[in-house]
């Protein structure tokens, strides 16, 4: 099966995309919220800005650049997020339909279009 290369999603398993907000579901940082910032395909990771942070410690590169702790985001394996439903406000799974020959995703809760 050829896939169109316009498409957005090239693995038809990530229904996830940039932008969408999701709720944490396990963690130090459960029931939190935040929108996507980067869906990494590859790895099945998202990255949420100013979740899942840990801290690295830089060292010093002279007078130039001083040493420095950075907080930074870690990617988060998409089984650990589920899509909060921009209608209806809760956590739901996402169905698929096809409408003209497009598909279209929908809340499985509100059966509304996302």
């Amino acid at each position: 099966m050829k896939r169109n290369p316009k498409s957005q999603n090239p693995n038809p398993k990530i229904k996830l995309r940039k932008g969408d907000l999701v709720m944490i579901t396990v963690g130090k940082d459960r029931g939190k919220q935040a929108k996507i910032e980067r869906v990494f395909i590859k790895n099945g990771t998202v990255l949420l800005p100013g979740l899942n942070e840990y801290k690295k410690h830089r060292k010093s590169q002279g007078k130039d650049r001083p040493g420095e702790i950075l907080t930074l985001s870690r990617p988060i394996p998409l089984s650990k997020v589920s899509l909060v439903c921009s209608k209806c406000k809760q956590q739901t799974r996402i169905g698929w339909r096809l409408i003209n020959d497009k598909k279209i995703r929908f809340c499985r809760k509100c059966e509304q279009n996302i």
